[in-house]
């Protein structure tokens, strides 16, 4: 019996532990990996020094808040573009380009950081420029993430990017925190400027796997068409779709220093930001199980209800503690949703529309968050916090069911049967051989 037990649990551990195959097997895609943790690091040392020398420079609420204003057009308009030059140009090339110019932006706001009197509007403006060159780039680097691994560990790429993410977001906005204020706003810029130059080098070696087929150029035209591919796909626009109305519905981070505040202890606000974090870590730790998994438009649905009910039973916690259980469940339950919705994309997205396709996936990824926090704060305006973050989740649970009712060919989606999922698999396997 004992000797059967440890078999049982050693099968379980196999099935649940992270597979790293894709960091064994690819080099590409271990400088890819590479590069990406260490330039988020960099990315939060400017991300929490920014705002914080806005505070400092002008003691503003409306300064700091509209530095997000300040980089929501460029994210939109370079995002969708970013996708259609994706599709068009050397994505290698893009992604060195892009990451060339982050590191200039920073550069800029660390000179900037050191003059006797820095300038606000160079924050402002060097802002939009970071979200321009971050959002042009975001889409090459999805699109050549997937082809440089196999198509069967497209799964598995997913949860080691969300582990970085996750690891990065619990422990890089500390870290950063206590760098810009105690050795100042100059020291925290230059370290992210050391960063991206680091990442540069790993991004250097990193080999643009052959097209297919002669891109199509860089339009108008070209977006349209990359619009229509996914409006004509019910089960590609069920990933949208039910991404924007979890986040519309149960995205509640303004609520936080309110909930804390009701709770007695005020202190507790940060751990609330960290409790998405912190659950979506332990969900990508033990995300070996979702490589087995082979109807992910169901498994997005499941995952989205789950987020919703953990935000809708917080707003009924007493404690503090219980309040970070159910928000870390949630974190869980959105890490689950990325991984299928992910899977999904690289699945069955051809390769000549990945980067627009990556573009319509910033912007539902980005506006999501945005629209759920107005819409916490508006309904808190009504009838209090707990009130905002209950009866949003509650929603979210039934919009969710409403679409999956609405979608059938989303909810039903089985990679062993889809035919875009075919396809896609036929093709890398021909290109293999070739």
């Amino acid at each position: 019996m004992p000797e059967t037990a440890d078999r049982s649990l050693g099968a379980l551990f196999l099935r649940l532990r992270m597979d790293l195959g894709p960091l064994r097997d690819s080099r590409d895609f271990r400088l890819l990996f590479g590069s990406g943790a260490i330039t988020m690091f960099g990315t939060f040392l400017t991300l929490v020094a920014l705002p914080l020398q806005m505070k400092g420079l002008t003691g503003s609420y409306m300064a700091v808040g509209l530095v997000s204003v300040a980089e929501f057009v460029p994210m939109v308009v370079c995002g969708l573009w970013g996708g259609a030059i994706a599709d068009a140009l050397d994505r290698r090339r893009i992604i060195l380009y892009t990451e060339a110019g982050l590191c200039v932006t920073v550069l800029i706001l660390m000179v900037n950081a050191m003059l006797p009197s820095p300038q606000v509007w160079v924050l402002y403006v060097v802002g939009a420029l970071s979200a321009g060159f971050g959002s042009l780039q975001r889409p090459s680097l999805e699109s050549l993430m997937p082809r440089v691994v196999r198509h069967d560990q497209l799964g598995a790429v997913a949860a080691l990017n969300s582990f970085r993410w996750n690891l990065g977001a619990i422990v890089a906005p500390g870290l950063s925190g206590l760098i810009a204020v105690a050795f100042g706003f100059a020291t925290a810029y230059a370290l992210n400027v050391a960063t991206f130059l680091i990442s540069l080098v790993l991004l250097w070696p990193v080999k643009a796997p052959r097209r297919a087929e002669d891109p199509s150029p860089a339009s108008i035209g070209a977006l349209i068409e990359g619009v229509r591919y996914a409006v004509g796909r019910p089960d590609l626009m069920g990933t949208y779709l039910v991404d924007i109305a979890a986040m519309v519905f149960a995205f509640s981070t303004a609520l936080y220093p309110f909930l804390a505040g009701e709770l007695g202890t005020p202190q507790a606000v940060g751990l609330f930001f960290s409790a998405s974090a912190v659950g979506s870590l332990i969900a990508s730790v033990t995300s070996g199980w979702t490589g087995h998994v082979h109807r992910q438009g169901l498994g997005v649905i499941v995952a989205a209800i789950v987020w919703g009910a953990a935000v809708a039973v917080a707003a009924l916690m007493p404690t503090t503690w219980g309040v970070f259980a159910c928000l870390a469940v949630a974190g869980a339950a959105d890490m689950v949703s990325g991984v299928f919705r992910s899977t999904i994309w690289n699945q069955t997205i051809p390769d000549e529309l990945r980067g627009r396709l990556a573009g319509i996936e910033l912007l539902s990824y980005s506006s999501g968050p945005m629209l759920g926090n107005a819409r916490a704060g508006l309904m808190a305006q009504f009838g209090g916090a707990r009130f905002s973050l209950g009866v949003g989740g509650l929603l979210c649970v039934g919009a969710v069911a409403a679409m999956a009712a609405s979608l059938p060919t989303f909810r039903g989606y089985d990679a062993r049967t889809d035919e875009h999922a075919l396809r896609e698999r036929a093709r890398r396997a021909n290109a293999t051989e070739v």
